[in-house]
């Protein structure tokens, strides 16, 4: 095609899609319908999975918990099933092994249906500096964070582009687009986790053309036992968010079929800022925020916890 053709073509483009997104920031987008859907968390036995769980089991959806605590995921399945007379199936995954996923997945597929809705939530994090993390933390890190979405996608994608219908939702992370001191392992595992859900949204919508959709999560600290003793230096800029409101976020952009959301909305400035401005000036930005010390505490809990369990070892 003609050149100038083809960039009239994309400038018309761009000019009604921006306009579009304008609209939908003053006209809140039409929420899809999630009865009846087959809605698989991992990660449910606990913390925004959990929360997920609940959210989605009060609009009517159909339940498939993933979790390799079983006694959490039944404590989840329990709290979903207070919502009413719906339906909830509780499995016990290790989504770091590929060969468990599938032979889980093929489980679900038997016994409660095709999966509509996929959240891949699982995840785990070291909270030790680069040298001081064991290697098999570092492949652990990428098995759940980032690998395992590899596994759920090709156990339950093929059946939503069949259907030409299914939503992918991936929960990353600011530390998926930002890196943060002291989490090397979880940065570059989210990083990758972030990468995968955005090529495969791309490939689902320019190549494929299907109505898959995605939805790509990048919230800053949660307050979960999973970062306790992180801190932050000034909350109005940079907060540790609650639970409750990023799992409410979340559920809003899977209804909305909104493809990225980035909480709390100072991280876009900050995500702008970062690809405008010098290395020094970034780290200076980083040490203003308190990025630079917020995992501290949270790396001297971890320290304190190994050393209470190496005296418990001695003293057996």
């Amino acid at each position: 095609m003609n050149p100038v053709a083809d960039t009239a073509i994309f400038f018309g483009k761009f000019l009604y899609y921006f306009l579009e997104s304008l609209v939908f920031k003053v006209i809140p987008k039409r929420k899809k319908d999630v009865s009846g859907e087959i809605v698989l968390i991992t990660g449910a036995g606990s913390g925004l999975g959990r929360l997920l769980a609940i959210h989605f089991a009060s609009h009517g959806a159909t339940l498939v918990l993933w979790d390799i605590n079983q006694e959490g995921n039944m404590e989840t399945c329990r709290l979903v099933k207070q919502k009413g007379d719906v339906k909830v199936f509780a499995y016990k995954c290790d989504c770091s092994s590929r060969i468990e996923v599938y032979r889980v997945a093929d489980q679900v597929k038997e016994e409660v249906g095709d999966v509509t809705i996929l959240i891949n939530n699982a995840g785990v994090v070291t909270g030790k500096s680069f040298l001081n993390t064991p290697d098999h933390l570092v492949e652990k890190s990428f098995l759940v964070n980032a690998i395992s979405h590899f596994w759920t996608c090709k156990a339950f994608l093929p059946a939503m582009v069949k259907a030409n219908h299914g939503h992918l939702v991936c929960i990353s992370s600011i530390a998926g687009l930002v890196g943060i001191n002291g989490l090397s392992d979880y940065c570059s595992s989210k990083f990758a986790a972030f990468g995968f859900a955005e090529s495969l949204f791309l490939e689902l919508t320019m190549i494929m053309k299907t109505k898959v959709k995605s939805t790509i999560v990048c919230p800053y600290f949660i307050k979960t036992g999973m970062f306790e003793g992180c801190t932050t230096k000034y909350p109005l800029l940079l907060p540790l968010l609650e639970q409750e409101y990023v799992a409410q976020k979340i559920f809003n952009a899977i209804l909305e079929e909104q493809v990225y959301l980035i909480i709390p909305k100072f991280a876009y400035v900050a995500l702008f800022l970062k690809q405008i401005i010098s290395p020094k000036m970034m780290i200076a930005l980083g040490e203003y925020l308190g990025v630079d010390t917020c995992m501290a505490s949270f790396t001297g809990r971890v320290k304190a916890e190994e050393l209470q369990m190496e005296t418990k070892r001695k003293e057996q």
